[in-house]
């Protein structure tokens, strides 16, 4: 028996420790549950450490256990990396380029940054995936994404983050509401209304934006209703269930019966940040981040 551990075992461990059921993992592996019972335990031998509590009713990851489950992902998903840049570079492409976005994003930078990589790098090939702050940070660092555009305030260390748009926010109104543009005087008008928001776990820094919003205009906002995507947000408002306040730039690509308010002469702006990992190891990577946040190019 071989005393060090190997890639199967491995294999046969993560499966285990995301179905928690030796028949279920066994089955997804396509082998016997009798021999994936015996490479976990020679993992375990090997390792001299318990990774699974077991009993008749459940099977448990150990302390020691989920701490493998997070790094043997964070490898799995970086072969995955190394392999689709293989395949890329092999078939005469410069690489791949793995991007994260919240959907006010696309309103104003993704387009841009894609049509620059076209123009300026078109052997490059991007992926697009629309996700939450948290999952778009969790990406980046576990090797998941190359870049992600987020709103947050902060990042762990291990990431760099710049803002590369600054937006004002907007009002968004029934169509019909019974104030004009010109009759707008502040947000404490809007008190008595209720409103509809990015959910906070979406997007906190938005979430505390909008509060601080109400807040300085003298009252807590009654908080009707919460999406995660602002064409049910602008549904929500169509349909008189609420107001709601969003990045301007969102007013763009939706045919709604509702009206925008641009909320000037607040203080509070969208910040709109780009994150990636300072020890990257994609070449493609340096080469669009220099597109993106060149002087010329620049959204500030």
């Amino acid at each position: 028996m071989s005393n060090q551990i190997e890639l199967r075992h491995l294999t046969y461990f993560l499966a285990v420790a995301q179905e928690l059921h030796f028949r279920k993992a066994a089955e997804k592996l396509f082998i016997s549950q009798p021999g994936l019972s015996r490479q976990i335990k020679q993992m375990e031998d090997i390792l001299e450490t318990q990774l699974f509590e077991r009993n008749k009713k459940k099977v448990a990851l150990t302390p020691a256990g989920h701490y493998l489950k997070t790094e043997v992902e964070y490898i799995f998903n970086h072969l995955e990396k190394v392999e689709r840049q293989l395949k890329l570079v092999g078939d005469g492409n410069s690489g791949e380029l793995r991007i994260g976005f919240l959907g006010s994003a696309m309103q104003q930078v993704i387009p841009q940054l894609l049509l620059q990589i076209k123009e300026n790098y078109p052997k490059v090939k991007t992926s697009l995936e629309e996700l939450s702050n948290f999952a778009q940070v969790d990406g980046v660092l576990n090797d998941q994404l190359d870049m992600g555009f987020v709103r947050v305030s902060r990042v762990p260390s291990t990431l760099e983050m710049k803002t590369v748009f600054t937006d004002t926010f907007s009002l968004v109104l029934p169509e019909r509401y019974p104030i004009l543009t010109r009759e707008f005087e502040g947000m404490h008008q809007f008190a008595n209304d209720d409103f509809i928001l990015f959910s906070q776990a979406y997007s906190p820094l938005y979430y505390e934006t909008i509060i601080s919003i109400c807040k300085d205009a003298g009252f807590a906002p009654k908080i009707s209703h919460k999406s995660v995507h602002a064409h049910t947000i602008f549904k929500l408002v169509e349909n008189h269930m609420g107001i709601a306040i969003v990045p301007t730039s969102l007013q763009n690509g939706f045919q709604m019966r509702v009206k925008f308010i641009e909320l000037k002469n607040i203080p509070q702006r969208a910040e709109l940040s780009v994150i990636w990992k300072k020890e990257h190891t994609n070449p493609v990577l340096k080469n669009c981040m220099e597109l993106l946040l060149d002087e010329k190019n620049s959204y500030l």
